[in-house]
């Protein structure tokens, strides 16, 4: 079996800090915060008040019927607005339907739908809960959904590993072309919890953040002060293809796939391992792939979700693996600015990982004012960084121990 290269040509991000690539990009190299009250719903009787929502999205001028747009869920409306910028920028034309496939998984999926629909029933009976509620809710209509948008007739599969999603997605879609399954994938993932239920759920098992006086300062990794993650939604979604599929019909290449690993703590329910163990696997089996050794990485933007465990843990996962090199190596953690975005998180940082090989510029971790004695690698805290970024990890962990690394680096032939 031929191992065959893979390749970015399209990235789609709906976020926090704008629902586009470029002023997604401009927002974080600005170190600015997506983070604010809560609108969608009225906090009054919450412990959180704040999370990092999408603002100003209309879902209607990314379906070709508006009905469509409100028979899906804000999960997979996010979804297929991503999915449709990344597939522009990608320049695709023609192509084998047979193989070209999605693969764009959520954490939760449909929540919002759950919530309103429950409503209906407790409230007016059954009879007035919406047909689509099913596939309104089940994850994987988003893939399902992108699929039928672009008539790709290959690999269609969602995955639902918690925080680790949109990194698993995106690695398993690398793994199809790799292995001469597919040619073309649209990959990533969505997310849309900022809800009564998702709030209430994550703030009960203190999972959250209650900085309710100073939201832009919330999401803090790696500070002594952090007090938990910040909720947040949105989609990240790329287009991948085997380089040769890439070539032939010239287009313009962002980035190459070069490794993904995946592992399992086996730990805990929720708290990852101590010693970030699983964690330090992933990345290591990323990098054997890609056949690099832990110096030759440039950046890595971490899980770094501004708990008070996970942020050692990952600290400690990059110290076992990169020696001497996790005191050079530049790091950031985007959800300082983002919040956690979840199942879509890990999408929407792989491509902050292709914009910084791009651009040259690290995005900081911003509210890294008091850094954890236990956290003393370089975070880039603050204030973005000029750095030549040849190759990039990303990392994603998720409740149920999940683990997931990608390494990209810079094109070339």
């Amino acid at each position: 079996m031929s191992i065959r290269r893979v390749v970015i040509t399209g990235m789609g991000a709906v976020t926090p800090l704008g629902n586009d690539i470029p002023t997604f990009w401009s927002g974080l190299i600005a170190g600015k915060s997506g983070i604010a009250p809560i609108k969608a719903f009225d906090t009054s009787a919450f412990d959180v008040t704040f999370a990092g929502e999408v603002k100003d999205f209309s879902p209607a001028p990314f379906f070709k019927n508006p009905k469509d747009a409100k028979r899906n869920d804000r999960y997979a409306q996010f979804a297929m607005a991503a999915a449709k910028e990344a597939y522009a920028q990608s320049g695709i034309t023609t192509f084998d339907r047979e193989r070209a496939g999605v693969i764009v998984g959520s954490g939760i999926g449909g929540l919002i739908s759950i919530e309103e629909e429950h409503a209906k029933l407790i409230q007016k009976g059954p009879g007035r809960v919406s047909p689509f509620l099913i596939p309104m809710m089940i994850s994987n209509m988003a893939s399902g959904n992108i699929a039928t948008e672009f008539n790709f007739g290959g690999p269609n599969f969602a995955v639902v590993t918690a925080c680790a999603t949109a990194n698993q997605s995106i690695g398993e879609a690398w793994r199809l072309i790799r292995t001469g399954e597919a040619d073309l994938m649209i990959a990533g993932g969505s997310e849309a919890a900022c809800t009564p239920l998702g709030i209430a759920g994550f703030s009960n098992m203190k999972a959250l953040s209650t900085r309710n006086d100073a939201p832009e300062k919330a999401s803090r990794p790696f500070d002594i002060n952090r007090d938990g993650f910040v909720l947040g939604e949105g989609a990240g979604v790329v287009v991948i293809e085997s380089l040769e599929h890439a070539q032939n019909r010239g287009a313009h290449i962002l980035a190459e796939i070069v490794g993904y690993g995946i592992s399992a703590d086996a730990y805990h329910l929720t708290a990852p391992h101590p010693e970030g163990e699983g964690a330090a696997r992933a990345m290591k089996i990323a990098l054997n792939h890609a056949g690099l050794n832990p110096d030759q990485v440039s950046y890595i933007n971490l899980h770094g979700t501004s708990t008070p465990q996970g942020d050692i843990c990952e600290t400690n996962a990059v110290k076992s693996l990169f020696g001497d090199a996790a005191k050079k190596v530049a790091l950031s953690s985007t959800k300082s600015m983002t919040g956690h975005l979840l199942g879509a998180a890990g999408a929407i940082e792989l491509i902050a990982c292709v914009k910084a090989i791009e651009t040259g510029l690290i995005p900081p971790t911003i509210n890294l004012d008091n850094p954890d004695p236990a956290c003393d690698l370089n975070y880039t805290p603050h204030k973005t960084r000029e750095v030549k970024v040849e190759v990039a990890l990303n990392n994603s962990f998720g409740f149920g121990g999940h683990n997931a690394s990608i390494a990209i680096r810079r094109f070339t032939s």
